[in-house]
């Protein structure tokens, strides 16, 4: 009898090229119902909602400023706009916050924008225990 090991990281949902493009594309139409997304595309993308459960790291530093900035508010309004999307602490939204900062690229009126639009109280910065 074996036992077969368990790899925590094989688990993990990688964000392909096409995932980039329909976000991006839902969050040129943040103005439509739903984002412009069906409902498959939704409980399909919901997967990509949660960091760490995705590594969101590697696809945020091949975008450019203003992709992550769009992308920033469709994880902050998707949260309470689209079913199973709510992520708290795990949200993107602080994976992508964090490397616009170190880019020194985030705009000075995004966390109020971000606080204004959403109830997680984790946006943009993450949960304080995570930090220390």
């Amino acid at each position: 009898m074996t036992v077969e090991s368990f790899d925590p990281d094989a688990a993990k949902r990688q964000v392909t090229p096409e995932d980039l493009q329909r976000l991006l594309r839902a969050a040129a139409h943040l103005d439509l119902p739903e984002f412009g997304l069906s409902s498959a595309e939704i409980a399909d993308l919901a997967a990509l909602a949660r960091h760490p459960d995705v590594d969101w790291q590697a696809p945020v530093d091949a975008l450019e400023d203003a992709d992550v900035i769009a992308l920033v508010r469709l994880f902050t309004l998707a949260e309470s706009a689209l079913s199973g999307w709510a992520a708290g602490g795990k949200s993107p939204v602080i994976v992508m916050a964090s490397a616009l900062r170190q880019r020194d690229a985030y705009p000075k009126e995004l966390t109020a924008w971000i606080k204004a639009n959403t109830d997680n109280r984790f946006l943009p910065y993450g949960n304080l225990m995570d930090r220390l």
